[in-house]
């Protein structure tokens, strides 16, 4: 495979795994307020989300794996364990590491749920919250296409469905009144 189709690919799946862990949060977040999603029963949109955690967990190995075999991005095995230790663009890089980090918790957890018990697989779950953002960060500041404008408009989509799913499940009547 070619140095550009490295550097494609790469970024592509890169853009496919943000794409799918927004919908794996919006789903989270919808699936919370415990009433059904566009007339699909709970246990449809859960499968739904956990079916969009697995592929962008799938899509977000392809990035990694093929950025590190990429000589223009310089990836090294280090720079996905530690922080801002990269050579481009260090802090947005050190995003995407602490963004790969909290999903790699996410997974283990998730694996090990029933050892773990709901409580302690719930509290660190929340821990999605915490690592979009940060991953939405670092599509934005260390991607080649973060400006232009196709880039942009899936990333303003992305924002407002996970705003707009958090309105939406805030709006419970025990919230309201």
């Amino acid at each position: 495979m070619s140095t550009d189709a490295l550097w494609d690919f790469g970024r592509g799946s890169g853009v496919v795994a943000l794409v799918l862990v927004t919908v794996s949060v919006v789903l989270g977040i919808l699936t919370r307020r415990g009433e059904p999603v566009a007339g699909l029963p709970r246990f449809a949109v859960t499968e739904v989300h956990r079916n969009a955690s697995l592929l962008s967990v799938v899509f977000l190995a392809l990035h990694v794996g093929l950025l590190l075999f990429d000589r223009y991005a310089q990836l090294r095995i280090f720079d996905l364990v530690v922080p801002f230790a990269g050579d481009y663009r260090p802090f947005w890089q050190g995003l995407g590491t602490v963004a790969l980090d909290l999903l790699v918790a996410l997974v283990v957890t998730s694996l090990l749920r029933q050892r773990l018990g709901r409580r302690t697989w719930r509290a660190v779950h929340w821990l999605a919250y915490a690592m979009w953002p940060v991953a939405v960060a670092h599509s934005l500041g260390t991607g080649t296409d973060a400006f232009s404008a196709w880039f942009l408009a899936i990333a303003a989509v992305c924002v407002a469905a996970v705003l707009g799913a958090a309105g939406w499940r805030f709006t419970r009547k025990e919230l309201v009144s």
